[in-house]
This record gives structure tokens, C-alpha cells and sequence, in this order.
């Protein structure tokens, strides 16, 4: 009997630790998400009260002394009093989601049920008249004084009333979908209050430390841990901005990685050091490696399980072959970085196979010619080439049939032009794409040069293969840049709805848009506004103040787009003569070169005397000025 009741209180510690765990998990889950959100933030704050209880609750299974104990006691109190009144202000919150906001009176009862959980805590605190603490065998227990009854209805009303709030809300549910999720909150909602409850007031002294309050008491944590599980699925998509989707990866994700991990290194950890016992080892020699050895195996396990785990749970049908497909790009595309560190290394391949020090990779790719890789230290200054209009031009004009007669010469270095692979079509001329300069040594690299098969030809392949690779994916990214902005139905007006009734809150049709949506499309706007999809298809077109442009003055939606973007520009503008170094026309001038006169980055950076982080951060607020500019004349046609 002695082995059984240690193996249940062992089981105990367990269970009352990985509650914590988990509770501690979810509350910083709930705080990475949308607070905004008055469902996130009210379940945040019932999170936050099973968390103070089971924490407190796993200090006191180390078996602190009977001081300490009765403080952490007292502490478990601040989340069991004031549970059932966040549980109602949860409620309140679901029942407002679906269009019947307080009109003052569950305000009001909100208010006064925590004004009754900070009675009850300093009832606790300063005296005994709700629990008592009776000493048993050496074990602290806990009895109910001659208030716990009020506490008692005090308990059931709040959480019958709060159950009670949330069938409204779920009755008033649009959607199948919607109903089902409330559905689902409805039926673990009380698991908070129902898990922190003092239980032991009611039991005899002594009598949770059984076999048989054991027992009760392990499978109840079971329970709650499996409906606090159950509870955070539907609670976590009230307030996302993202899809149901993503929603779902993330919680999974969080679980498998996150509590589940904890609750196994917990319970190897418990379980080893009693097996130590048993073992007689020497203090807790098995412990180290066994969680070790857990660790690695469940990260292993959900490696391979967790694919078939969102096959089974998230992606289904034609989902899961376009989900495959779009993160499988994510592994296949390289960014500009990468594709830069791949043509380095095939130049300094080229350097070893031709016994060269010295060579260089110029790219045609972007609006001004930019070096790629350099290998060595050059002997000329990079911009003196760029700069060279002549030589240039010659490379350029150049046919693949001279790499079989001959090269390019300049200065100490051979220049092979480089030409796309894939923008020749039907037999025609592949243009120039960039240029490889190498380091004349010797009668190697011109043997090498006239061997159309031979080592270097392959090398020069496949950095001609690289730069066709960085023209694609710029212009993949310039269209997704521009696309990307143009999506504005987010989670969040799904939400109003899935859940709002008719006749509850409709969506304003006259509303300005949202300042960080029109943000993203006037930034797009810019960045393409000497072509691509960012303002060609910008729906910033459907803004008022366009469509007035367009019926008063006859322009095409582009050029009214244009320029509305033009005059928000010159709003900016500060009085007097344009002064490039001045600090209060910054902003203006990197509008106008960054955008209206399509300069790069770096020339104008250094045109304006600044580091390229800080232009960013400074055209960031620009754009915002912007954005502010176009909405502050949007308000007026509203008004």
C-alpha cells in the first residue's frame, strides 16, 4: 500500500507541475497574440488566475515547511477568487463578439464581482473566517471556515451565469463553423474555475493524501489538463488576423514543442529519481541522461509525426497540395544574398582551376550595372567600371560567337561577357547579362577561353545560370511586393462575419480604410510606380478621392493614382529652395529620389549623406506621411 500511495503521489506531483506548465504555456501563447482583442485579453486574464493556482500548487507538492506552505496557500487564493469573476468577463466578452455589447449592466456586475474576489482574497489574507489550515500527521490541510458558503454561491452563480453568456453566444453564431468553435468553448468554459477549485475544504483532514484522494484527485488533473488543452483551440481564433489555417499550425506547433516537451521531461524526471530509489544508485544518477534522452527522442518523434499530424488536422484535399506547394518555393527560391554567395564561390572555383589570384563578376541584372564578387584585392577602383560607359557598352554589344576567336582585354584582366540561358527565344541573340573578369597569367585561361567545353565553360555556365536565377526571383518578388498589399480580408473581418448578427454593428461602408493596410499599398504603390502590379492593380484605385479625380478630370485610374501620389509628395514639401542636407526636408527629398526619379538605395544615400539603415527607417516614415496625407484627404470627402 505504501508503494502504491508513493507511485499516486508521485503521479500527483507530476500531474499538479504539468498543469502549471501548461497553464504557464498558454498565458504567454494568449500574450504573443492580438491583446487588442477583448476576447484575448479577458482570457488572458482567466489564464493568468489558473496559472497563479497551479504554480502556488506546485510549490506546495515539494513539501515546503508548514510556514511556507500556509503562505503559498494564501497566494493560491489571488487566482481561485477572483476565477469565477474573469470567467464571467470572458463571457461578456463572446456575447459582445457576436453584436449584443453591455448597455451597462454586465458592466456594472463585471465590476462588482471582482470588488467581491478582492473581499474574498483579503478575507484569506488577513484571517480565517474562509479557509482554515489544520495540521495532520505532520501534513497541512485545508478546511472551510464559516464564510467558504458565500464563497460557495459566490462561485455558482458567477460561473452559471458566465455558462449561461456563452449559450447566448453561441445561439447567435452565423455560421456552421462558428457555432461548432463556440460549441467546443462552451463545453470546456468552466474548466479554469471548475480545475482551481478548492476541493480539499470539503474532504476530511488528511483525507487527500489516501489512495483514494489520490486517486480522485490525479484523475481530475487528467481531466483539466485535457479540457485545458480543448479550451485553447477555439479560444485562440477570436482576435487573429490570420487564417483559420495558420491558427491552427501554430497552436499545434506551440503544444507539440512547447507543454508536451515540458510535461515529458517533467514526468522522466519525477519518475527516474524515484526509480534511483528503487535502484539504490547514488543520488539522482539516471536523471541527467533520461531527460536527455526523452528531449531527443520526442523531438525526433515530432519530426516525423508532425506532417501527418496537420494532414490529419489542418490540411485536407486540394489545401494541403497547394500548402505543400507553396512551402516547398519557400526551400527552392534563393534570395539575393544566396545567389550572391553562390557566384563568389564559382568564382573563386574559377581562380583555383586557372592558378589565378584575382577576377571579378559584374551583373547587368538591376537598372545600373553592380559588382556581384570580387576575389583578391583589384587594382582599380569598382566604381571607375561601372562608370565606364564605353567599355560597357562594347560588352554588351558583344555576340557568343567571339568566346571562340577571342576575348575582351582590359587592363591586367580578360572580361567574358555572361548572356541569359533563358531569355533567348526561337534562335535569337540571348542579351548580355553581366561580365567575368579574370586576371591574365599565362597561356591557360586563353586556351580555356577557346575551348568551348572546357573547365572554365562550365563555370561560366553556371554563373550566367545564377544571375538568369536573380532576374527571375527579383521579378517574382517585385510581383508578390506588389500583389501582396492588395489582399485586405483579413481574420478580423471574418470575424464581424462569421459572428455579428444582421442587425448588429454591419460593417461601415463609408469608414476610412485602415491606416496599416493603406500603408502597405501606398508603399507598393511607390515602389512600382513606374510599372508592375503594386499600382497597376493597386486597390487604392477604389479610394474616393480617385474616383473623384477620375470623373472630374477624365484621367485613367493609373495616372489619377499617380498622381494623388505626386500631390501628397509635394504636401511635404517644405517652404523656400530645395536643400538636400537640410534636416526638415529629408523626408521629401528621399520621396522624390527614391521613388519619383527611381534612384537606387545606395545613390541615394550617399547623395543625401546617410547610412542605408537609416534611409530605410527614415523612407518608413516618409511613406507613413504619406499614407496619413492621402487618408486625411480621403476623411474630407467623407464628411
Amino acid at each position: 500500500m505504501n508503494l502504491l500511495t508513493t507511485l499516486l503521489q508521485t503521479v500527483n506531483e507530476t500531474l499538479t507541475a504539468g498543469n502549471a506548465i501548461i497553464a504557464v504555456s498558454l498565458l504567454l501563447f494568449n500574450l504573443t497574440r492580438n491583446l487588442n482583442n477583448r476576447v484575448a485579453k479577458t482570457s488572458a486574464v482567466v489564464l493568468a488566475c489558473v496559472t497563479v493556482a497551479y504554480l502556488t500548487d506546485a510549490f506546495i507538492s515539494l513539501g515546503p515547511d508548514s510556514i511556507a506552505h500556509e503562505i503559498a496557500s494564501r497566494l493560491q487564493w489571488i487566482g481561485i477568487a477572483f476565477v469565477p469573476a474573469a470567467a464571467y468577463h470572458l463571457s461578456d466578452a463572446l456575447l459582445a463578439t457576436t453584436g449584443l455589447p453591455s448597455r451597462g449592466c454586465r458592466r456594472r456586475v463585471i465590476r462588482l464581482l471582482y470588488i467581491i474576489g478582492a473581499g474574498f482574497l483579503l478575507s484569506v489574507a488577513l484571517g480565517d473566517s474562509l479557509v482554515q489550515f489544520v495540521e495532520t500527521d505532520g501534513l497541512l490541510s485545508i478546511q472551510a471556515g464559516w464564510t467558504f458558503l458565500i464563497y460557495l454561491v459566490y462561485f455558482v452563480l458567477a460561473n452559471g451565469f458566465a455558462f449561461y453568456n456563452v449559450q447566448r453566444a453561441r445561439k447567435r453564431c452565423l455560421t456552421r463553423a462558428t457555432g461548432r468553435r463556440m460549441g467546443y468553448l462552451q463545453i470546456s468554459f468552466l474548466t479554469p474555475a471548475l480545475g482551481i477549485f478548492p476541493y480539499s475544504v470539503l474532504l476530511n483532514p488528511g483525507d487527500e493524501f489516501t489512495v483514494f484522494g489520490l486517486l480522485v484527485i490525479n484523475t481530475a488533473n487528467i481531466i483539466i489538463i485535457l479540457m485545458l488543452f480543448f479550451l485553447s483551440y477555439p479560444l485562440y481564433f477570436f482576435g487573429s488576423d490570420i487564417p483559420d489555417r495558420l491558427v491552427k499550425k501554430q497552436l499545434l506547433d506551440f503544444l507539440l514543442r512547447g507543454p508536451a516537451t515540458g510535461l515529458i521531461a517533467l514526468a522522466v524526471v519525477n519518475f527516474t529519481t524515484q526509480a534511483t530509489r528503487i535502484l539504490s544508485l547514488p543520488g539522482d544518477a539516471l536523471t541527467p541522461p533520461a531527460v536527455v534522452g526523452a528531449v531527443l527522442l520526442w523531438q525526433w518523434f515530432v519530426s516525423l509525426a508532425q506532417p501527418h499530424f496537420e494532414k490529419l488536422f489542418i490540411y485536407r484535399d486540394e489545401d494541403g497540395e497547394q500548402i505543400t506547394k507553396l512551402q516547398t518555393l519557400g526551400d527552392r527560391v534563393l534570395t539575393h544574398h544566396d545567389l550572391t554567395q553562390l557566384i563568389l564561390a564559382t568564382t573563386e572555383s574559377i581562380c583555383d582551376q586557372l592558378r589565378i589570384d584575382r577576377a571579378f563578376v559584374i551583373s547587368f541584372e538591376r537598372e545600373a550595372p553592380e559588382f556581384i564578387s570580387a576575389v583578391g584585392s583589384l587594382d582599380f577602383d569598382q566604381d571607375e567600371v561601372l562608370q565606364d560607359d564605353d567599355l560597357l557598352a562594347k560588352i554588351c554589344q558583344m555576340k557568343n560567337s567571339e568566346l571562340e576567336s577571342g576575348s575582351l582585354e582590359w587592363r591586367s584582366f580578360t572580361l567574358v561577357p555572361l548572356f541569359s540561358n533563358r531569355l533567348s527565344r526561337n534562335g535569337s541573340q540571348a542579351p548580355s547579362i553581366g561580365v567575368l573578369g579574370l586576371l591574365k597569367a599565362g597561356d591557360r585561361l586563353e586556351e580555356e577561353i577557346e575551348s568551348p567545353s572546357g573547365n572554365l565553360a562550365a563555370f561560366v555556365n553556371r554563373v550566367e545560370t545564377s544571375l538568369d536565377d536573380m532576374r527571375l526571383q527579383a521579378e517574382m518578388y517585385n510581383l508578390l511586393e506588389g500583389l501582396l498589399p492588395q489582399f485586405q480580408m483579413t481574420r478580423s473581418r471574418a470575424g464581424q462575419v462569421e459572428y455579428r448578427q444582421s442587425f448588429a454593428l454591419p460593417p461601415n461602408v463609408n469608414a476610412l480604410p485602415d491606416r496599416e493596410e493603406l500603408f502597405e499599398q501606398v508603399r507598393a504603390a511607390l515602389r512600382h510606380y513606374w510599372g508592375g502590379s503594386g499600382i497597376s492593380q493597386s486597390n487604392m484605385i477604389a479610394l474616393r478621392v480617385i474616383q473623384r479625380r477620375m470623373a472630374e478630370e477624365g484621367e485613367t485610374p493609373l495616372n489619377a493614382l499617380r498622381k494623388l501620389l505626386e500631390d501628397a509628395i509635394d504636401a511635404l514639401r517644405p517652404q523656400g529652395e530645395r536643400k538636400l542636407l537640410s534636416p526638415e526636408w529629408t523626408l521629401y527629398n528621399i520621396l522624390q529620389l527614391r521613388f519619383l526619379e527611381n534612384r537606387k538605395v545606395r545613390e541615394v544615400a550617399r547623395q543625401l549623406s546617410m547610412s542605408e539603415a537609416d534611409l530605410y527607417r527614415k523612407q518608413r516614415i516618409a511613406i507613413l506621411a504619406v499614407t496619413d496625407e492621402i487618408l486625411e484627404r480621403e476623411g474630407e470627402l467623407l464628411n
